[in-house]
């Protein structure tokens, strides 16, 4: 998904927080924020993908600041939270595929523009599925061998489990996190803190630090078993934003609450709905 009028807005947003996020120091703060305003200022263009100019501000940011996962709090209370209300929700769903994925898309309303608190009510509530195609992906399960998973936030870590064992019933799975911090998104250490790592058998990581993912920067792992994988369950905005640039219709089940106006405009739903469609 190219770059729409309202991302510039929402890139210069980005920057301020992390900035801030990373470091208490002022001085250091305006050097980050000032370095990353300036690539938005000459970078930014309607032929890209907003990702991609995000990774650049997370790079300057940490290397200005000596801070390589500003966001590391953020994430361990997002964890706390839903770890603390998974086990209080798990009974409001059903053991099946449709409801193992309302159960993981709901956790996408953890976002790092909201406050834990904020996301909280969401996360007990029954998602209603604006877009659902929860049935074309037990056909497609059935007929798959090799599933990559690719994981998003480090808070919903809890609520892709059963979605992932359901889907073990039918294919060989392989979770996917971020080799290195970006954002709140989940990296093997964040994995391993939360204790879940042995639940998840394979377990590989994107070779990137970037939101979605950067296939120029990706692994060489990583780009084999993506092309090889007979079907990509796909979590949150940015793998959307990124996997969406590219004709492999069939192939990619995209799971994600779509949270900004071009996300919605671009899946023709009504900001905030649910989506767990193939495209």
């Amino acid at each position: 998904m190219k770059a729409a009028f309202e991302c510039y807005g929402c890139l210069k947003k980005l920057i301020e927080q992390a900035a801030y996020l990373a470091t208490k120091d002022s001085s250091l703060r305006q050097r980050a924020i000032k370095s990353a305003m300036n690539i938005l200022r000459s970078k930014f263009s309607y032929s890209q993908m907003p990702i991609v100019l995000a990774t650049k501000f997370h790079n300057i940011i940490k290397e200005i600041t000596g801070n390589p996962d500003p966001y590391r709090e953020m994430k361990e209370k997002e964890i706390a939270t839903a770890r603390e209300i998974y086990p209080r929700i798990i009974s409001q769903y059903k053991n099946d595929l449709k409801d193992c994925v309302k159960l993981a898309v709901v956790a996408n309303a953890i976002d790092f523009f909201r406050e834990i608190g904020e996301a909280e009510a969401d996360l007990q509530k029954i998602v209603n599925l604006t877009l659902d195609d929860s049935d074309i992906l037990e056909g497609r399960l059935r007929d798959s061998s090799n599933v990559l998973y690719l994981a998003d936030n480090a808070g919903e870590v809890y609520f892709d489990l059963p979605l992932f064992r359901w889907m073990k019933r039918f294919a060989y799975i392989t979770y996917v996190v971020k080799s290195a911090a970006v954002q709140d998104d989940i990296t093997m250490e964040d994995l391993k803190k939360t204790g879940l790592e042995g639940e998840f058998g394979r377990i590989i990581t994107t070779g990137v630090a970037s939101p979605g993912i950067i296939f120029d920067l990706a692994s060489d792992e990583f780009k084999r078993e993506f092309k090889s994988a007979d079907l990509v369950f796909a979590k949150g905005m940015g793998y959307y934003e990124s996997l969406s640039e590219f004709p492999m219709r069939g192939k990619i089940f995209y799971c994600l609450k779509a949270k900004c106006k071009p996300v919605a405009d671009s899946l023709e739903v009504p900001l905030n709905s649910y989506v767990a469609k193939f495209c």
